[in-house]
């Protein structure tokens, strides 16, 4: 498999994990802002360790594609993040909306 490859399933991988976090820790009745900031916290975390990943993936990669390492992969860890914290909220939280 190619490197930019890798790069781009471990970000989704990762925002799969993401999401599944955010959606455990939310609890119902917590203010939008601390929503918020736990979804934007549990985010800028694993997108950081999935930035150090991917510069331990990518260390025999040319420079050319060096830029590449930081961007691959973003807009998958962020859209699975989200429907994975919806899910896992909606699922762990369903008999409130009854």
């Amino acid at each position: 498999m190619d490197v930019l490859n890798r790069v781009y399933y471990t970000r989704a991988l990762l925002g799969v994990i993401a999401g599944v976090i955010a959606g455990l820790v939310i609890i119902p009745g917590t203010d939008q802002g601390e929503v918020m900031g736990i979804i934007l916290l549990t985010a800028f975390v694993f997108y950081l360790l999935s930035y150090y990943i991917s510069r331990r993936i990518g260390q025999t990669i040319q420079k050319s594609h060096k830029r590449k390492l930081a961007t691959d992969g973003i807009f998958p860890f962020i859209f699975l993040l989200l429907m994975f914290m919806i899910l896992v909220y909606t699922v762990l939280h369903q008999e409130l909306a009854l």
